[in-house]
């Protein structure tokens, strides 16, 4: 088994409720679109240095992912380019920290505890698990 889909299905075994699946699917683009604001807020450079970091890390488990991934990053950091620079720390912190409790709360309903808690490599697979979604939605092979 390929390590993305072994990494795929240890994330889905905390996220089998219909609600939390739901509330990631909003969440997830959420805090990836967060992090990226809220390090655009630092330095915009610093946002495309760690949109292509974690794209590297994409490419080693998944090409068509990466590509996926690739045009997620890209349309995150042309909203946060298009945004006012003053509006881009308040928002994306405001909804990081929205997210984040959407993401507890989903936790909650779930009963188990999010997968980033035993493995930090899944914050970078949330994504994934959303965009896999829709994949299998538009019948593309990942």
């Amino acid at each position: 088994m390929r390590a993305v889909d072994q990494l795929l299905e240890q994330y889905a075994q905390s996220h089998q409720n219909p609600v939390n699946e739901w509330i990631h699917f909003i969440c997830v683009p959420v805090i990836m679109w967060t992090v990226l604001g809220l390090i655009w807020a630092a330095h915009p450079w610093a946002a495309v240095a760690a949109a292509i970091v974690s794209l590297a890390y994409y490419f080693t488990l998944s090409v068509p992912f990466a590509l996926g991934m690739s045009l997620v990053a890209l349309a995150m950091l042309a909203i946060l380019y298009a945004l006012p620079a003053a509006w881009v720390l308040p928002a994306a912190g405001l909804a990081f920290v929205l997210a984040w409790i959407g993401q507890f709360i989903g936790h909650k309903i779930e009963g188990k505890k999010p997968s980033f808690f035993d493995d930090l490599r899944f914050l970078l697979i949330g994504p994934l698990f959303v965009l896999g979604y829709l994949y299998r939605f538009f019948k593309i092979s990942y």
